[in-house]
């Protein structure tokens, strides 16, 4: 199956390097490519890209009006955002995440980590286990945004302990793998609890479980070390 991308980014250079890459990949192609995020927008909705590289500052309609718009829309509910930005503490990050991105990577990464990246979010993961993405939620998405109340404890109520257990293991940034590993299971019987957590909080992906694992409660900064 091909992976269909969209970018996003008012920088024709970086725009093309992109392009380039990712179309010499078998498995990738990209659909469209837009210079702001209202042209995101709409080209989403044109192409239903299964990933959309956003970039956050854009003039005119920036990345996170689009992120917001691309992540409430029910009709883009397959489409996933991975943001691109030149600060990895950038607060605007933790305010995308909020709004439903399923991550981000620095622009001037590698080649292998930009298309590694890509694929990880097209299959539903997140790219949130790196140190500083975990003190990237640490910092920002534990505190309410302005005139908003953190989530209540209670939408935790249906996870089974197991559950819980995992979800807050992946929201101090560990892979499926390392959770396997410290619990004594299969990967295979990780994701499958993942993958339910995910279900009954209505979380459209691995990103947004952590988010929900943080304001709810369930992981406390204070809890662990990064």
């Amino acid at each position: 199956m091909t992976i269909r991308v969209l970018l996003a980014d008012d920088q024709a250079l970086l725009r093309g390097t992109f392009r380039l890459l990712i179309d010499s990949c078998a498995d990738m192609e990209v659909v469209g490519e837009a210079v702001n995020g209202q042209e995101a927008m709409e080209l989403a909705r044109t192409h239903r890209p299964d990933v959309v590289l956003m970039d956050i500052r854009m003039p005119g309609t920036d990345g996170l009006t689009a992120t917001a718009a691309i992540c409430d829309d029910p009709e883009l509910a397959t489409t996933r955002v991975l943001i691109l930005t030149m600060f990895e503490t950038d607060e605007y990050v933790a305010k995308a995440l909020r709004l439903g991105a399923s991550g981000f990577l620095g622009k001037y990464v590698t080649t292998d980590t930009l298309l590694a990246g890509i694929r990880t979010i097209a299959s539903g993961e997140a790219l949130l286990s790196p140190g500083a993405t975990r003190a990237l939620i640490t910092r920002f998405l534990t505190a309410p945004a302005p005139g908003n109340l953190l989530a209540p404890p209670e939408r935790l109520n249906d996870l089974t302990p197991r559950e819980r257990e995992i979800t807050a293991l992946a929201a101090r940034g560990k892979s499926n793998d390392d959770i396997a590993g410290e619990l004594v299971l299969s990967v295979l019987t990780v994701r499958t609890h993942i993958q339910r957590a995910m279900t009954k909080l209505a979380a459209r992906d691995r990103a947004q479980l952590v988010v929900i694992a943080y304001q709810t409660g369930l992981v406390r900064p204070e809890t662990h070390r990064l």
